[in-house]
């Protein structure tokens, strides 16, 4: 290309200024001033090595975002020294990447062909038409017109032609700057002969069957056909494609033309589609064995076609057919593809198998973005159950996912009821020799839970108990028993609480007894109760007496007022001040009769306290003098 086109010579030679003409076309400013970061959500991804998607990642067009790339080429460098500083700032610039920063760099033209240059020298294959169109722009805007001249040279002899757009935007700069000479020779690219010879062979094709006397027709136009005339013919009949693929084939049997990249990709843009697909597999076959590659704008358009078609078969097989070659599509291509192959009619896992194996085979790493967007997918159409599927066919071509992301699968589907899947999933992580981590199993208890399958929940307890031990286990029991207290099993999760004291040496959180002995008292496990009051001090914990003043105070005995304050001490009873407040806790809520039990059941010495003395004449008179207002 270097000898084809004086633009790719080694940084260059200096510009030719127009300086013959009335005004000069300037370079309205410099890049040097744009916002100085590159952000990783930017339109020039990671490199693949380096990647870790936070969401399904979506290309971004802001100017911050190709500052990077353009501070690199803003200087003379050579090649080395450029991809060492693309490499260390962890930038891979492809094809979408190119068309971005080419648009952003119209009054930064030195900027541009220096990176222009540098493209077409280490990846050429990711220059498409539109990026020698992109870059046709720059040049016949910004006056180097020398260079303008010759890139049109470089885009003819590969069949690239001119877009109308980029033809109209340099047509106004070269009418403005006097460029008399060069407007005429722009204009007669395409003059009014050729547009006219353009529709009188579409009028021909379109409405006749194709015979001798079409051709006939054809070859008395004397049209000399050019890869750009080609192209638009083809496109015109679009809507007719065998009438398309007649004329395609005609024109070089019959040695009037001979197709290009840039013919083939129109002719295989029209073929791309449900009738006439066989067809279309035949022509892209023969254009890759006539040393063509598939055009990215021919692979998005057709990808895009197949899929509203629903063709998921010949949307899997168009990528790899484009991963075969040179224009490759993005990772975000293989995303996308995996996403519609799980949200179909059926989950067909060939496709999704063949996607993934294309995709890694060429060097691409499976990443936790991927991952989640496929199971998004998978979620959407009810498929959560097919999670372990997927999954287990992305670790086979080397997928391991994050432990966030570990964490996250086994919540979700333990908590959507998968209790099979999760334990299937978590069995798998211990397969690969990577144990789940303390966290993942925390996940999973608490999905259990979150769904109400609580024998699971504490099998899954109980697992992670004897893989990871009891040290760290207190949040995770908490989860357990309040979910037990919940579905108003106290009773259960005092026993299972007990069973891991003794057997495990589980230490509960103060919280959890807390909880418990709420529960239980409101659940009937009263005796369960004071048990607990005897682990919790057994662990440390001051007991938690008051839910007993309160049961015991409104529907306990004086019996089991005893029991309870002898649980909540290692002596023989507690204070005269517990006492004290139980007594005050049976007056409070009336219960004077159960009151004078309980006291009759006292030791000695609280019968005989004169605090528990004064409390009781104190009730009794109160009581009498209640009973003189109502006789009275």
């Amino acid at each position: 290309m270097r000898h084809q086109w004086r633009l790719l010579q080694p940084f260059l030679r200096s510009h030719h200024r127009i300086s013959n003409h009335s005004q000069h076309i300037q370079v309205l400013r410099s890049f040097s001033s744009v916002i100085p970061r590159f952000t990783t959500n930017s339109t020039f991804p990671l490199n693949p090595s380096f990647r870790s998607f936070s969401s399904e990642p979506v290309l971004a067009h802001t100017d911050s975002d190709h500052v990077l790339v353009a501070e690199i080429f803003s200087k003379h460098r050579d090649s080395d020294d450029v991809k060492n500083l693309l490499d260390s700032n962890r930038v891979s610039i492809n094809h979408d990447a190119v068309l971005a920063l080419l648009g952003k760099l119209d009054s930064n033209a030195d900027v541009a062909r220096r990176f222009f240059q540098w493209v077409s020298e280490n990846d050429p294959e990711k220059l498409s038409s539109k990026c020698y169109n992109s870059m046709l722009r720059v040049l016949g805007t910004n006056g180097f017109v020398d260079e303008f001249w010759e890139m049109v040279g470089v885009m003819k002899k590969k069949g690239y032609g001119i877009s109308k757009g980029v033809k109209e935007r340099v047509l106004e700069c070269f009418e403005k700057g006097g460029m008399d000479g060069d407007v005429m020779k722009l204009k007669g690219l395409f003059d009014k002969s050729n547009e006219k010879s353009f529709s009188r062979v579409c009028r021909i094709v379109r409405h006749n069957v194709w015979d001798d006397d079409v051709e006939r027709q054809i070859r008395e136009l004397n049209v000399g056909f050019s890869g750009e005339m080609v192209k638009l013919v083809l496109e015109n009949l679009s809507s007719e494609p065998m009438k398309a693929l007649i004329f395609f084939r005609w024109l070089e049997e019959s040695e009037i033309f001979k197709h290009d990249g840039c013919t083939y990709n129109a002719m295989a843009r029209v073929l791309g589609r449900e009738d006439s697909i066989d067809r279309f597999w035949k022509l892209v076959g023969d254009m890759r064995n006539a040393g063509f590659e598939m055009e990215v704008e021919t692979f998005v358009k057709v990808l895009g076609r197949f899929w509203k078609r629903r063709m998921i078969k010949d949307a899997v097989e168009l990528y790899e057919f484009a991963m075969a070659g040179a224009n490759k599509p993005s990772p975000q291509c293989a995303t996308f593809l995996l996403r519609k192959v799980v949200a179909g009619k059926q989950l067909d896992m060939d496709l999704f198998s063949r996607v993934v194996k294309v995709f890694t085979g060429s060097g691409n790493a499976v990443t936790d973005a991927m991952v989640n967007a496929v199971l998004k997918s998978l979620t959407s159409v009810g498929r959560i159950g097919e999670w372990n599927k997927v999954l287990k066919e992305m670790e086979d071509c080397g997928f391991v996912a994050s432990g966030n992301l570990r964490r996250k699968i086994a919540f979700q589907l333990s908590s959507t009821g998968n209790k099979e899947q999760a334990h299937e999933f978590v069995n798998r992580i211990e397969a690969s020799g990577s144990n789940p981590d303390q966290k993942t199993w925390e996940s999973l208890v608490e999905g259990h839970t979150v769904a109400g399958n609580l024998d699971k929940a504490f099998d899954s307890f109980k697992e992670m108990v004897e893989k990871e031990g009891v040290t760290s286990s207190g949040y995770t029991f908490d989860l357990l028993v309040n979910s037990y207290c919940q579905m108003n099993k106290a009773i259960d999760a005092c026993k299972i609480l007990c069973q891991l004291v003794n057997e495990k040496e589980l230490k509960p959180r103060r919280s959890t007894y807390k909880l418990l002995v709420t529960k239980l008292l409101v659940q009937g496990g009263f005796a369960d109760a004071l048990n607990i009051l005897g682990l919790m001090r057994n662990h440390g914990f001051p007991p938690y007496t008051d839910p007993f003043f309160e049961h015991l105070s409104k529907c306990g005995s004086g019996d089991d007022a005893i029991l309870f304050l002898r649980a909540m001490t290692s002596k023989r009873f507690p204070s005269t001040s517990v006492f004290l407040r139980m007594f005050e806790a049976f007056f409070e809520h009336g219960r004077h009769d159960e009151a004078q039990n309980f006291l009759s059941k006292c030791p000695r010495y609280i019968r005989n306290h004169a605090d528990v003395l004064n409390l009781f004449c104190s009730m009794n008179s109160k009581e009498a003098a209640s009973s003189g207002m109502l006789a009275a």
